[in-house]
């Protein structure tokens, strides 16, 4: 439980801004990462995994699906790795991931593991193409806006919560004063007791 005792601990808004802000580039920062080393390859794997979707996450490109998001995206890069290894271009792969790669791929040690877990539908998309619904949107701008503003919600409502926990706990914690009596409260209190 969080407590707020002294004022090194409080809410203000500039941190409140600055969590808001935290968590918005946590949300949009590039979770993609590669086993390639070579620069050229990694630009070449930059620019795939960018116009190519997320299988799990449509509204996403694969670049920004994160393996704990969708396995299968996951093993869909490092087909691509795979390929970029071998000298293709970004715009054969991606064209490949539309038309199909052929026969040739089943001889790819991650399209054999997909085919020998049972996921035919993602090796016969690999060999035979997926078509156009592979290639990720040009704007996901509202998804992204909407979780944002989602996001800042939760974060105010916390916010709100805190606040109101910290004023409450202050009132509990000051010490009760005795109203002051009006005069004629004192004086007739003066003539009971004599």
């Amino acid at each position: 439980m969080i407590r707020f005792t002294t004022d090194e601990h409080r809410w203000t808004p500039m941190s409140f801004i600055l969590a808001v802000l935290f968590v918005s580039f946590s949300l949009f920062a590039d979770s993609s990462s590669t086993t390639l080393t070579d620069l050229t390859q990694i630009e070449v794997f930059n620019d795939v995994t960018s116009r190519i979707r997320c299988i799990c996450l449509p509204s996403l490109p694969i670049k920004s699906c994160s393996f704990n998001n969708c396995a299968i995206s996951a093993q869909l890069k490092f087909f691509i790795e795979n390929r970029i290894r071998k000298g293709e271009t970004a715009n054969q792969i991606v064209q490949k991931m539309q038309t199909g790669f052929g026969e040739e791929a089943l001889s790819d040690p991650i399209i054999q593991k997909l085919q020998n877990s049972g996921n035919e539908n993602m090796v016969s998309g690999v060999v035979n193409g997926f078509g156009e619904r592979i290639l990720a949107q040009p704007d996901s701008t509202w998804i992204n806006l909407t979780l944002f503003a989602g996001m800042a919600l939760g974060l105010g409502l916390i916010f709100y919560y805190l606040k109101g926990r910290l004023k409450k706990s202050k009132t509990e914690s000051e010490p009760q004063t005795k109203p002051a009596l009006s005069a004629d409260a004192e004086k007739y209190l003066k003539e009971i007791s004599g």
